[in-house]
């Protein structure tokens, strides 16, 4: 256990999910000492996937985003500090912040969260091109939506379908282009990720894959009007989208002499290098408890888990962060929602009616490391549960006649006065 499990003080770099989380649950468990939350934008803690599903789409405005209003924070002493952090010193257990300000720390978590990676092509710093991370982002895509006509989204990841899911509804006309063969191929397997073709092909959206961007082209006006691929071909676009994966916010850790990677580099409770210094969020690289490896999520649930885990221990009750990930998305009238992680399967097995409502299981020998489930939610959260609990699901199981989730869940349940 580290010597400032119970801290004085509790400096929490980042407002988003994971520090908004972290402050809110070190109240939820008791913490007296001192929490500062220092958030580099100029809002009140939001939450960020509506940005580009009920937000962008001009169904939600901004005070349906926060987290909380600004009247929790004062009622639970946390003081919300609105600036960006330029420094640390791990000696001195203080933070600096560009207007010369500074905050001692009895512990610090860092809560940065990730950027989006830029497309690093002539023409991309044309007017009309964005990314979306931000609420500000957010602003300035959905203005320009409502003027444009022809939109190029580059990847086809969950935010690039998302929005143009978005772009569709509103009547702009859609091209995504997609490096890869397949749409969100990081993420979902081949079954699940050809549902989100047909549909997006069916809504009116232009999906090319195995292209590459080689360049952006502007008008004389300064504004995009055309996306180059890697073969010369030219694609009309008055907007575009770059939505090709976050990098984490590492250089603040770098800088004070933290291990970094594909994240900043933690241990199981969260720790990093320096035992007063804590990771959380998209930011964090940490073992994951189900395979050994070192992974970076981005996802709600991740966020969440790993700051009250940090809450937990700075309060007392220090444990092994070994939470089953869960993802979701929505795209017209479509949900997928992802419980578990497959790193590597070697089965499917479908339940439910392809291509409609069914939900995909993926396993790697005999053991089920995912369930991908399309308008199948009652199977999602018997996934989470049975994913959660350890409950053995074989393909064989899978494949009897009559199996579902549900019911393989209600056939575990112990009896009563059996322990849990």
């Amino acid at each position: 256990m580290a010597n400032d499990e119970r801290p004085d003080s509790v400096v929490v770099v980042g407002a988003g999910q994971g520090g908004y989380q972290t402050a809110a649950s070190l109240r939820e468990f008791g913490y007296q000492g001192r929490v500062t939350l220092i958030s580099a934008e100029d809002a009140l803690p939001y939450e960020r996937p509506p940005l580009s599903k009920a937000y962008l789409k001009g169904t939600a405005d901004e005070a349906q985003l926060w987290l909380r209003p600004a009247t929790y924070y004062v009622r639970q002493s946390i003081d919300l500090v609105k600036g960006t952090v330029t420094g640390i010193d791990p000696a001195a257990r203080t933070v600096r912040l560009a207007d010369g300000s500074g905050y001692d720390y009895g512990h610090l978590v860092l809560a940065t969260g990730a950027r989006p990676r830029a497309l690093d092509v002539p023409g991309a710093g044309l007017r009309g091109v964005h990314t979306l991370r931000t609420a500000r982002d957010a602003v300035a895509l959905r203005t320009a939506l409502s003027s444009a006509r022809r939109m190029v989204v580059v990847g086809a990841g969950f935010i690039g379908l998302e929005c143009a899911a978005a772009a569709r509804a509103s009547g702009c006309a859609v091209t995504v282009v997609e490096a890869l063969d397949r749409p969100l191929a990081r993420v979902l397997s081949a079954r699940a990720a050809a549902h989100f073709t047909r549909l997006h092909e069916r809504e009116g959206t232009r999906l090319l894959f195995g292209q590459g961007v080689a360049a952006l082209h502007g008008n004389s006006r300064g504004g995009v009007d055309a996306v180059e691929f890697a073969d010369g071909r030219r694609l009309p676009a008055d907007l575009v989208l770059i939505g090709v994966g976050v990098g984490p916010r590492t250089e603040l850790a770098a800088a004070a002499g933290l291990p970094v990677g594909d994240g900043i580099t933690v241990d199981a409770s969260l720790l990093t290098a320096d035992p007063h210094i804590s990771a959380v969020g998209d930011c964090a690289a940490f073992p994951y408890a189900r395979s050994g490896n070192r992974l970076r999520l981005e996802s709600v649930q991740n966020a969440v888990g790993q700051a009250r885990l940090v809450a937990e221990r700075l309060t007392g009750s220090p444990r092994a962060y070994d939470d089953l990930p869960w993802f979701w998305s929505e795209q017209f009238s479509t949900t997928v929602q992802i419980a578990g992680l497959a790193e590597a399967y070697d089965t499917e097995v479908v339940l439910g009616e392809y291509p409609d409502a069914y939900s995909v299981l993926l396993f790697e020998g005999q053991e089920l490391r995912a369930v991908e489930s399309v308008n199948r939610p009652t199977d999602h959260i018997a996934a989470r549960r049975l994913l959660g609990r350890g409950i053995k699901v074989s393909p064989a199981d899978a494949t009897a006649p009559g199996f579902t989730l549900k019911g393989h869940l209600a056939s575990h349940r112990p009896g009563p006065g059996a322990p849990g």
